[in-house]
């Protein structure tokens, strides 16, 4: 479970009486998530998330998180609310955290992902970008290209001769990636982390994006490029290229791409299954002995990233 800071019943109530939602019911830690600690907690006003961000998430970047969130309701995008206390704070502390209580979502994440719920998704994705352009903030993506090349030495693979064939070959894709990286291209309010248990569905309608805690401002179609490996995978490691294509052609049923987005993708694709691929090597390498948490496997993403290496053309994912 995803819980790294306990909370009791006492703390919870305490905690509580500063705001205006009711008392406490009761409350469960939530599984999903491995960043931070998550509840389920029901008061008598209703039904909410509380969220303790743990040691990884920077506190001085969470105004930007909770402010993004407040704007992107406010243009009708569903995600969740940070709810006010009454002294008008959004972010507080319980035990010795940050801490934020924010809006319930109806709805599931798919575990069988189809086409329609990507061509679902596609058009949620677009309408988060173009409800986040009037958004005043900004949070530059740290594990974007600039920071894969220190992510890969603090892997310290070189002190492994079993990761020797591994680390040089992702010192290539890193370097190809620096010299090849897009610009120039639009950019604005991406969620970056848009898996599909951060997606939300009433059937095979989206009823709402969460956890926005990878939210930064960078080239909108790279968001894209993430669900290209997030969602459009079979469990064999094959390309469903149909899931692409309804991806991307939800995706533009909201707002359309410029040739140069469409000729980035392949690169970009490369790229996001770079970046997780990294960030799972790491937490792989480094995950502590009796953590809750069983890290991710990297693998995944590298036989990924071994598929975009061959994409010379678009077309490969149904444009």
């Amino acid at each position: 479970m995803a819980v790294y800071t306990p909370v009791t019943d006492e703390d919870l109530a305490s905690f509580l009486t500063g705001y205006d939602i009711g008392s406490l019911t009761s409350f469960s830690g939530i599984a999903e998530g491995v960043e931070n600690s998550n509840f389920l907690v029901r008061t008598t006003g209703g039904t909410y998330i509380l969220t303790l961000y743990e040691k990884r998430v920077n506190p001085d970047e969470l105004p930007f998180f909770i402010n993004l969130m407040t704007h992107l309701a406010s243009r009708g995008l569903s995600c969740p609310q940070p709810v006010a206390a009454r002294d008008g704070a959004m972010l507080r502390e319980l035990n010795g955290r940050p801490a934020a209580i924010v809006t319930f979502l109806e709805g599931v994440w798919r575990r069988r992902i189809h086409p329609a719920c990507c061509h679902a998704l596609g058009a949620a994705m677009a309408e988060l970008h173009l409800a986040g352009l009037g958004f005043g903030m900004r949070r530059e993506n740290n594990l974007s290209v600039s920071a894969w090349r220190p992510l890969l030495e603090s892997c310290d693979m070189r002190s492994e001769p079993i990761y020797h064939g591994l680390y040089n070959g992702l010192k290539v894709e890193v370097g190809y990636l620096e010299d090849n990286w897009p610009v120039d291209l639009p950019t604005g309010v991406i969620h970056a982390d848009l898996f599909p248990d951060n997606v939300f569905f009433l059937g095979d309608h989206v009823s709402g994006l969460i956890d926005f805690y990878f939210a930064c401002t960078d080239t909108l179609v790279y968001d894209l490029a993430i669900c290209l490996n997030a969602w459009c995978f079979e469990t064999d490691g094959s390309f469903n290229v149909t899931k692409a294509q309804q991806l991307i052609a939800g995706y533009q049923t909201r707002r359309a791409l410029s040739v140069e987005e469409r000729h980035a993708l392949p690169v970009l694709a490369r790229g996001s299954a770079l970046r997780f691929m990294l960030t799972r090597l790491y937490d792989w390498l480094n995950h502590p002995e009796g953590a809750l948490v069983k890290p991710k496997d990297p693998m995944e993403y590298l036989q990924k990233l071994r598929f975009h290496q061959t994409v010379v053309h678009p077309s490969a994912y149904g444009l």
